[in-house]
């Protein structure tokens, strides 16, 4: 029993010693490749590695209403080269490697000959299989190079690789950027680029591609295991033309008035559809970009704009009429122990509720609201959430700004709060929910959503029509907004904003200037408070067809108002906006001459263009037999007489416009210049004086 015993741990014994052996290789061997071998089995790794790499699907357009491209996907290209393809002989390189490193010299001229060629040399050597040549290439460039030497034997043959990437431009550079927004690794997407991420981007493709010394991608073939689809394209609500007026409006006077930043929006009143949205930064240099979309993300007190909404829920709820008077004292009265006031020293006296807000009395509209709600501020707060005030727009670019309008039960409601709430302190608002309120005001009531994009499409195939978002049907009575925009009118016919007045069409607005508190101080010292200056409204005010809102924040030349600094941009952006859109044009009377006995002035030119018009208004001239005509406007009729053309003279075209005298100058062999706009002055040839074909004359435009 001893003697089996014996055995048996004898062989436990063994069995146990083979064990720890075993596992002393084992240990021995990990750390033999771990440390002696590492390198060398990493590397066969990485050689070894292949996988499906992702590429990337074209992403699509974004375009503007008129079919310009906002922003589009630009193909460049990196080319690389597989110095050791076993069918690259050294015969065949030899052979062809001075006239490719010539031929990439004159492409790229980065580098000469010599040094292309012993670069490509070098990496035959040590066995390159992907070696890069240039990084950023373009498609012209592209086509040029598959047709040099050993590169124009393709991939296998030549060692010619190239690898497509994508490229995001902007053709109209700033315009509009910050809504165009961006999508960039590693950072939120913004903008339109943001919003509609999932159309544009695509679905990504597959293909199978080796990794390589470097932690390079090759790929092994040339086709895609799995095709990328590209990304849809975006129709946008803006016009091109527009955006430009607006842009170029809001820049002019942010320098003039050396102001912080600014911003201006255009919708369209019925549809919602934005047409133009301009938004600019003041460098520390005094230049101006687009850093941030001020209309869409920057929530502030908004001032006497905020009027209009106080007195809409006073006279839905049948608390005042326009008729009814309020004393503004002598333009001052006392909260508690603050201290309201108007701009105009010395106060109206007793005015109707009309002029007070034609006028802007703040002494005038606090009264009017503290007397109405005093009792239940509640009532007034919650008709301003009842027409959409206190809720976020939910655009789909990202960044709104959030709203915020004060109940009774908050923590920072005081005594004071509903008159200053009512003149537009003490709450908050961006630009684009301020806008979005007048619009509805000018769309009888019905408040739509600003929208950005109208359609989205897939190889010219619709994918999905962007239709107009009603948020609320009516902000309040039909009788009340009448009566609102009887007020708006006013406003530019006898109040504050009397410099948009014309007398082609009318405008519907209010302006405000609104004290923008200091961080640290508030409104303490009067020295660190700065200001926005805003105009708001609607044109043309009988047949609203669109609605806009400028802010301009912190202009720092001592003018502030909003009349005087934001007015101007206002008035050129309508003014341009309703030249160019004849369908909101009254139509033109055909016979108001011939009633008022008016004849009007015509230039020279072209007879039959002069007779087709004067058919139309009825208006009389003698027999016109001629090309080329001057006329004469009388009392109750034009006289024509014919401008002579002699074929060998410098003809007259005093008195013509630009388009008549370039054709008929440029027919017979002159090179045009031209200075000015308007009617012709002046020309450089005198009339009836020869000249010799490709002589340039110079006219001066009135």
């Amino acid at each position: 029993m001893t003697e089996k015993k014996k055995d048996i741990l004898w062989r436990i014994y063994l069995v146990y010693i083979s064990i720890l052996l075993f596992a002393g290789a084992v240990i021995y061997k990990v750390a033999s490749i771990q440390f002696s071998e590492g390198e060398y089995w990493k590397e066969k790794s990485n050689t070894l590695t292949i996988s499906q790499r992702d590429i990337e699907a074209v992403r699509g357009n974004i375009y503007a209403e008129d079919g310009s491209l906002l922003a589009t996907s630009v193909p460049i290209y990196e080319i690389r080269m597989d110095v050791n393809s076993d069918a690259i002989t050294d015969e065949i390189f030899n052979e062809n490697i001075s006239a490719l490193a010539e031929s990439l010299s004159n492409l790229f001229k980065d580098k000469t000959p010599f040094q292309y060629k012993s670069e490509l040399i070098r990496a035959r050597t040590k066995g390159e299989r992907y070696h890069l040549i240039k990084r950023n290439v373009k498609y012209t460039e592209l086509k040029k190079l598959k047709t040099f030497p050993l590169f124009n034997k393709g991939k296998y043959k030549g060692g010619f690789i190239y690898i497509q990437q994508n490229r995001r431009v902007k053709p109209f550079n700033l315009l509009a950027e910050r809504t165009i927004g961006y999508d960039r690794p590693g950072i939120q997407a913004v903008g339109l680029e943001g919003a509609y991420l999932k159309h544009l981007r695509g679905q990504n493709g597959k293909k199978l591609m080796q990794r390589i010394t470097g932690n390079m991608w090759m790929p092994l073939n040339d086709e895609n295991e799995i095709e990328p689809h590209d990304g849809s394209d975006i129709i946008t609500t803006i016009d091109i033309n527009i955006q430009d007026v607006a842009e170029h409006a809001l820049l002019t006077q942010l320098q003039l008035h050396e102001a912080d930043h600014g911003c201006v929006v255009l919708m369209e009143v019925q549809t919602g559809n934005i047409k133009a949205i301009a938004n600019l930064k003041r460098l520390p240099n005094g230049d101006y970009y687009e850093g941030y979309n001020y209309a869409i993300g920057e929530s502030t007190e908004p001032g006497s704009t905020f009027k209009l909404a106080s007195l809409i829920c006073a006279l839905d709820d049948g608390y005042i009429d326009l008729e009814d008077i309020v004393d503004t004292e002598n333009g001052k009265t006392k909260y508690y122990d603050r201290i309201m006031q108007d701009s105009h020293e010395g106060g109206y006296g007793k005015i109707s509720i009309q002029k007070s807000f034609e006028v802007s009395s703040n002494v005038a509209i606090s009264k009017i609201i503290t007397q109405a709600y005093a009792k239940n501020p509640k009532k007034f707060t919650d008709k301003l959430s009842s027409m959409g005030l206190s809720q976020k727009l939910n655009l789909e670019i990202s960044g709104e700004g959030a709203s915020r309008i004060k109940t009774p039960g908050d923590k920072d409601w005081y005594g004071t709060t509903l008159p200053w709430m009512s003149i537009g302190y003490e709450l908050r608002l961006t630009p684009l929910q301020i806008l979005t309120f007048y619009n509805a005001v000018a769309n009888n009531g019905k408040m739509v959503k600003p929208k950005f994009v109208k359609r989205i499409m897939n190889k010219g195939k619709l994918v999905e029509e962007i239709k107009t978002e009603i948020i609320n049907p009516n902000i309040c009575s039909e009788k009340t907004i009448q009566k609102a925009k009887q007020m708006l009118e006013g406003v530019v016919e006898n109040g504050t904003a009397k410099n948009l007045k014309n007398d082609i069409y009318k405008i519907a607005g209010k302006t405000g200037t609104a004290q923008i508190a200091n961080d640290k101080y508030g409104y303490k010292y009067q020295s660190k408070v700065s200001h926005q200056a805003s105009l708001v409204g609607y044109f043309p005010a009988d047949k609203p067809k669109y609605s806009c809102i400028v802010v301009v924040n912190a202009p720092s030349r001592n003018v502030y108002y909003g009349n005087l600094v934001a007015g101007p941009i206002f008035k050129e952006v309508a003014d341009k906006i309703y030249a160019r859109s004849i369908e909101i044009h009254e139509e033109l009377d055909k016979n108001v001459y011939a009633s008022t006995q008016k004849i009007p002035v015509s230039k020279d030119g072209y007879a039959d263009d002069l007779k087709q018009v004067y058919a139309e208004l009825n208006i009389s001239t003698p027999p016109i037999n001629h090309q080329w005509v001057y006329t004469n406007a009388k009392e109750k009729m034009v006289d024509v007489k014919a401008k002579k053309i002699t074929p060998s003279l410098v003809p007259d075209v005093c008195g013509m416009g630009l388009k008549d005298a370039l054709f008929l100058l440029e027919n017979i062999g002159l090179r045009v210049t031209f200075n000015g706009t308007g009617v012709i002055k002046n020309q450089s040839m005198p009339a009836g004086s020869r000249f010799n074909k490709n002589d340039s004359i110079l006219l001066e435009l009135s």
